[in-house]
């Protein structure tokens, strides 16, 4: 066996179910679930019709490079959302559809990690922001890469302080990952800081892996998220050198089970990720390929979505007001509150007295510099209704109060 395995930890949501069975929760109580990330308002109805009427598609090979109009389609996209020169993204060269961001995320390390070069005898390095999303420490381990982990803390308005940053590390860096919004703290990374970073890669030869799966999910329309390719952009190169960003429909438009997603960027990058893919055998099927088209084409559905986040932001932080430490995000759909106790003993014992499941702040982040960044702290998604998100927040300020 590959013995990079064994230093792969418990995915969070395994801890987390082992912590909730010392307890028993109240059966009087509805359970009320803001652990998970998975969206729970409808997937839109005219891209459930484009499944159903292409399923006679199942019967054709999808290609790895997938359909020249879902690339097209998505390089339309881009171009509007993110300000981007009219032709500026080229859908041969610049897009391939992926199964999702997590496992492209995973294959991207594998495929852009080179093992063999090392700095005065010490392996590669994958840096990532901390909390994480934690397949960036298992595809750095997978491919023979040490994690690097940058804490986010409310001090440095939980965006990494890049500043901080020894030569060293940036001389074993090979692979930057990004994430903005961030998961959990919803922090989003400025024009400024992207530029700063390019500059980085440029002098440090590493790439930049930009996750922005949650940049659809904001608050104020006039102010959408910035990208990394807007900033390349903005810095006048089109040729998106060391860049590449990972896009998803699963919070975008709710269709986490459709697994569709892209990765666009440096050409000459994703001409050899897609060597990789090909051999890797993820292709996605025609008929998702179809059915992401009809939902990369359509932003109605995308506005309802922000609405009805706004309405349970607005809803739950007026409820929590006063009795815990928690503010709005800059985007996403996850609070990341401050608890005073331990954010194990928050999570089993709201668990225990409320019935509501959240997910504890150290289990999505790992000690760096003598601190783990996610203790005393609490990820809540609020992904369930907004009647029952309103329910939640009513039963964590009766906790609260109860002491």
């Amino acid at each position: 066996m590959n013995p990079d395995l064994t230093r792969l930890q418990s995915y969070p949501f395994e801890k987390l179910a082992k912590l909730k069975a010392k307890v028993t929760a109240p059966s009087h109580l509805d359970h009320i679930a803001l652990s998970i990330g998975e969206p729970k308002h409808e997937p839109p109805q005219f891209v459930l019709n484009v499944l159903q009427d292409n399923l006679h598609r199942l019967a054709n090979y999808p290609s790895t490079k997938g359909l020249p109009e879902l690339r097209q389609t998505i390089a339309d996209w881009l171009t509007r959302r993110f300000k981007l020169a009219e032709g500026s993204v080229d859908a041969e060269r610049h897009i391939l559809p992926v199964n999702g961001t997590r496992e492209a995320l995973f294959a991207f390390a594998q495929a852009v990690v080179d093992r063999t070069k090392t700095h005065s005898g010490k392996p590669p390095l994958v840096v990532s922001p901390n909390p994480f999303y934690q397949i960036y420490e298992g595809a750095a381990f997978l491919a023979g890469a040490e994690p690097h982990f940058l804490n986010c803390t409310k001090e440095n308005g939980y965006i990494p302080d890049f500043d901080a940053v020894t030569a060293d590390v940036w001389q074993r860096c090979q692979l930057l990952f990004l994430c903005s919004p961030g998961n959990p703290t919803g922090a989003v990374i400025d024009s400024a800081t992207l530029q700063k970073l390019i500059h980085l890669a440029d002098e440090h030869d590493f790439i930049i892996a930009s996750d922005e799966c949650y940049s659809e999910l904001y608050f104020d329309e006039n102010t959408p998220p910035i990208g990394l390719l807007q900033a390349c952009a903005e810095m006048g190169r089109d040729d998106y050198r060391r860049c590449v960003v990972f896009h998803s429909l699963s919070k975008r438009s709710n269709l986490p089970g459709l697994r569709s997603g892209f990765v666009a960027g440096d050409a000459d990058v994703l001409a050899q990720f897609l060597l990789y893919r090909t051999y890797h055998g993820c292709a996605m099927p025609v008929t998702s390929q179809l059915a992401s088209i009809a939902a990369w084409s359509d932003e109605a559905h995308v506005l309802a979505n922000r609405d009805a986040y706004r309405a349970k932001f607005d809803a739950v932080l007026n409820i929590l007001d006063g009795h815990l430490d928690v503010k709005k995000p800059d985007a996403s759909f996850y609070l990341w509150p401050r608890v005073e106790m331990s954010d194990l003993d928050f999570t089993q014992r709201l668990f225990a007295e409320q019935h509501m499941t959240v997910l504890p702040g150290r289990y999505i982040a790992r000690e760096s510099k003598g601190v783990n960044p996610g203790e005393h702290h609490v990820r809540m998604a609020l992904v369930p209704t907004l009647a029952e998100c309103i329910d939640g927040a009513e039963r964590i300020k009766a906790f609260l109060q109860q002491g």
